[in-house]
């Protein structure tokens, strides 16, 4: 990596951290440094799953911060009398965050505080300077979003990568002419994307799964990528692109000399994904009932 890059990086980092306040212990004026804060507000934003709470599991996530950290933070907001952290009315294995009342209106001042803040950074500025800081904001969270994702094996049978196969095999009904119904399309049993017949990747963003991919590892030379999806909300992040090298890479390990898939007409952007990742049209190799396209790819040797 280039180190002039590092160093704006680093200098960036510290102009943002001191401009909005992440050095002082009393974060927009109140008792508590910026850590607490942002915690406060997540759990006030809840979850979905559980009524005027959060997931202890899902916060730690979603801030990727360490157990032992959070519960640092929770006990604190505790004794102040912002927080109650309790079971789930849903399952009561699960550990629950709500806010007290008195806590609703502490996130609210901070609500009111932050956008005084965000008010201060664009007030001195002129129309046209407000604008650029604006558009060069959304650029630099579209690209800190993408570098963030995270790709790791996974079971196929845990609940990420159900979601994932829940919401690709949706895609697939609502884009093809006729539906889709994975009965007719060739079956890829969960025992053939486990080790060692094969592999699924998750894509997380903040804990929460936005892609997936299968790799078959059929004996001998070739590969099969299967279940290639991407959160259509996270798409244009690069992950399909990251996703798919990642199933290479790991074909080359296992000493695949080949990776071959098919896909549907009516997936433009995954054919254009893979014409530019260098896979070539070739004649179907298998009778997926869905398949338009087979494409092939000969892999570098793993070092």
């Amino acid at each position: 990596m280039v180190d002039d890059a590092v160093t704006r990086v680093r200098r960036f980092n510290r102009l943002v951290t001191q401009r909005v306040g992440a050095l002082q212990d009393h974060y927009l004026a109140r008792d508590r440094p910026l850590g607490a804060a942002r915690l406060l507000w997540e759990i006030g934003e809840g979850d979905g799953t559980d009524d005027g709470g959060c997931d202890v599991r899902a916060l730690r996530a979603r801030l990727d911060l360490d157990s032992g950290y959070l519960s640092r933070l929770l006990r604190g907001l505790e004794a102040d009398g912002l927080v109650t952290v309790g079971p789930s009315t849903h399952d009561r294995r699960v550990r629950t965050a709500r806010l007290t009342p008195r806590g609703a209106a502490e996130r609210f001042l901070l609500d009111r505080r932050s956008d005084a803040l965000a008010r201060s950074l664009l007030d001195p500025l002129p129309a046209a300077q407000r604008d650029r800081l604006v558009a060069a904001m959304g650029e630099v969270e579209r690209l800190l979003s993408a570098a963030l994702v995270r790709i790791a094996v996974v079971d196929p049978a845990h609940r990420h990568a159900q979601a994932c196969l829940r919401a690709y095999f949706a895609e697939l009904d609502q884009r093809f002419a006729a539906g889709y119904d994975p009965a007719l399309g060739m079956p890829t049993p969960l025992a053939e994307m486990r080790p060692p017949a094969g592999l699924f990747l998750v894509a997380s963003r903040a804990g929460e799964p936005v892609g997936c991919g299968a790799l078959l590892l059929q004996g001998g030379c070739h590969a099969q990528v299967r279940r290639m999806w991407v959160d259509p909300a996270a798409r244009g992040l690069g992950i399909g692109r990251r996703l798919l090298a990642e199933l290479e890479a790991r074909a080359a390990a296992h000493g695949c000399r080949t990776v071959r898939l098919e896909t549907n007409a009516a997936l433009s952007e995954a054919i254009a994904l893979y014409r530019r990742a260098g896979y070539s049209e070739i004649p179907a190799f298998n009778d997926e009932a869905y398949a338009h396209h087979w494409f092939a790819k000969d892999l570098a040797p793993a070092r």
